[in-house]
């Protein structure tokens, strides 16, 4: 049997959010439901933080409540508060992330919070969503390099993705935030948070910056990752990592993993159709 690798599209959530051109909610809910005949399992669409910080979302509940759902996708959502998470619920989200960092000034710079802070800040999210029975997947940004830090010990991440799992995250997916990350650091960073999470439970979510994003996929799933984020066509870029310049591409990370042989379940077909959607949005032209 073939060996199954899950890709997570994110880029109608994680791809547009840092867009300078104001996406209509028309244009996200056309390439999200292109994005729904691709064979995905898991699609993040949406983000409930604060219009004001990430103005780019503040149209999500509109997205979410336009989109074709198609059976056996979940549909995700960024929260980053018990606010963020109400919201998120009442538009119908079938899961929800919170977001920390395995650095102090990344963490700050993105939520003006210490990672302590944060992780008390989430803990009242986590508890709810169980209640509400609402999956939670956890994030961790910069788990090889800051932009204000430098280079992020495995040990911090491998502490902060305990505290996650503890918290009762499903997946913990490991954001290498300004894709400065090498197979050598990308390969300790998950020895490290191994001995915390087993591997079934790990994603990765490597940006392309250095053009090694590949590289570090092909390193991950040699210690047994098998879930990796991507963004179609290549968008995004984080709003308070300077130097990010995007999210490694879908269909690319798809060629890549076909290639080593492994079964990823998507069309590349239309991988393509909305790959030159999401070159289209990013150009101002009528998608």
């Amino acid at each position: 049997m073939v060996d199954f690798v899950e890709i997570f599209e994110v880029g109608p959530r994680d791809g547009l959010q840092n867009e300078k051109r104001m996406i209509p909610a028309a244009e996200k809910i056309k390439l999200i439901d292109t994005l729904s005949q691709a064979g995905f399992r898991r699609i993040e669409v949406a983000s409930f933080v604060s219009p004001k910080w990430v103005p780019q979302m503040a149209d999500s509940g509109e997205v979410l409540a336009g989109i074709t759902r198609a059976p056996g996708i979940s549909y995700a959502a960024l929260t980053p508060n018990m606010k963020g998470y109400e919201r998120a619920r009442d538009a119908r989200a079938d899961e929800v992330a919170i977001f920390g960092a395995a650095s102090e000034g990344f963490s700050r710079a993105n939520i003006n919070a210490s990672i302590d802070e944060s992780l008390e800040r989430f803990a009242p999210v986590a508890e709810q969503a169980k209640r509400d029975g609402v999956p939670v997947r956890g994030y961790i940004s910069c788990v090889t390099d800051c932009p204000y830090d430098g280079a992020t010990p495995p040990a911090k991440v491998a502490e902060v993705a305990a505290k996650l799992w503890a918290m009762g995250c499903y997946e913990i997916s490991l954001g290498d935030t300004i894709g400065q990350g090498s197979p050598e650091t990308i390969t300790a960073m998950l020895e490290a948070v191994l001995n915390e999470v087993p591997a079934q439970k790990l994603a990765g979510h490597y940006h392309d910056t250095a053009g090694r994003a590949l590289a570090n996929i092909e390193a991950s799933v040699a210690l047994g990752v098998r879930v990796f984020d991507a963004a179609v066509g290549g968008l995004g870029g984080c709003p308070y990592a300077p130097g990010a310049a995007g999210n490694v591409a879908t269909e690319a990370v798809n060629k890549r993993l076909t290639d080593l042989g492994y079964h990823t379940g998507l069309n590349a077909g239309v991988l393509d159709k909305a790959a030159q959607m999401a070159r289209d949005m990013r150009e101002g032209s009528d998608v």
